[in-house]
């Protein structure tokens, strides 16, 4: 079953994207490279609660 995370700028904090992954593949935090807005520079993001 795949569940709802959020990303979020490692710089600043802002909750940028939506995202879903399969939890037992998975089980560690994800994080990407994405472009934020806010800072206007991709950055690397990582899940949140």
């Amino acid at each position: 079953m795949r569940t709802r995370i959020t990303l979020s700028c490692t710089e600043c904090k802002q909750r940028n994207y939506n995202t879903t992954k399969d939890k037992k593949a998975h089980p560690e935090r994800l994080e990407i490279k994405k472009y934020c807005r806010f800072c206007r520079k991709h950055t690397p993001h990582k899940e949140t609660k």
